[in-house]
């Protein structure tokens, strides 16, 4: 039974104490749920902040890049080892942001992958097609070409070991969301790619979770599908409020 995790992506989003108080607010708020996975992303100036207030906590801490070198003259970047330090367990790579704005490419994503992998961090993959790859009929093209370049020379077992977040570019911010039954098309047809790349025991296992425009009023309807175990949630995850609901909406333990 793969498990449900919510995680929220901050992106460049609250100062430092700012964050501290997010962060706390979601600790006081989410502390009974025990079924869900709860992954945090705030900016990387305040990963050291946060991580003291989620510190042995049923919150999971990630950052939201990182570089494929360990170390060395890369002004500006960020490495696993400097992550994982801080106290990261799980790092977002790939997101749509980071391919449109700063030029990433499935080779890219694949370097910082095998990067976080070797510092046993958990990677979150993101994959998703524009507004004009859809309407234009491009979308498993798309996709196919995002998971298995970005996972290439992957084992079966280090397989395992990530999170592949679907998300429709043209659903990020916009207030738009796939309906759950698109969202679910796209999904099964992650899980049938992963099965052909690593076989059907290992993608059963794989956590495939939905990203754009989640929100408390439309998290169940999506964590209801078969192939949708879970969100990563951008404008949502920077209330209180907000992010709570949508984690305690998927968990037993909600009420």
């Amino acid at each position: 039974m793969r498990k449900v995790i919510i995680a929220g992506n901050w992106k460049m989003n609250k100062t430092t104490t700012e964050a501290i108080e997010l962060a706390n607010g979601l600790k006081r708020e989410l502390y009974k749920i025990d079924d869900i996975g709860i992954v945090i992303c705030p900016p990387f100036t305040a990963i050291d902040e946060v991580a003291e207030v989620v510190y042995e906590s049923n919150i999971g801490l990630g950052a939201q890049n990182i570089h494929w070198e360990d170390a060395g003259a890369f002004t500006g970047e960020v490495s696993a080892p400097m992550i994982k330090e801080l106290g990261c367990v799980y790092v977002i790579l790939g997101h749509s942001e980071r391919r449109q704005y700063f030029h990433e490419t499935n080779e890219t994503v694949d370097k910082k992958l095998k990067s976080a992998l070797k510092h046993g961090l958990t990677p979150i993959v993101c994959v998703g097609e524009s507004l004009e790859e859809r309407e234009g009929g491009r979308t498993f093209d798309v996709i196919r070409d995002h998971v298995t370049n970005s996972l290439e020379g992957l084992t079966p077992e280090d397989a395992k070991k990530i999170i592949i977040a679907y998300e429709p570019v043209w659903a990020i911010g916009t207030g738009k969301t796939a309906t759950p039954e698109q969202a679910q098309e796209v999904h099964a047809f992650i899980r049938g790619l992963l099965t052909e790349l690593f076989g059907r025991e290992t993608a059963e296992e794989i956590t495939i979770q939905y990203g754009g425009s989640v929100k408390p009023g439309n998290i169940v309807e999506l964590i209801n599908q078969k192939d949708i175990d879970g969100a990563l949630v951008g404008g949502a995850s920077l209330d209180v409020k907000s992010f709570s609901e949508i984690v305690k909406n998927c968990s037993r333990k909600g009420a």
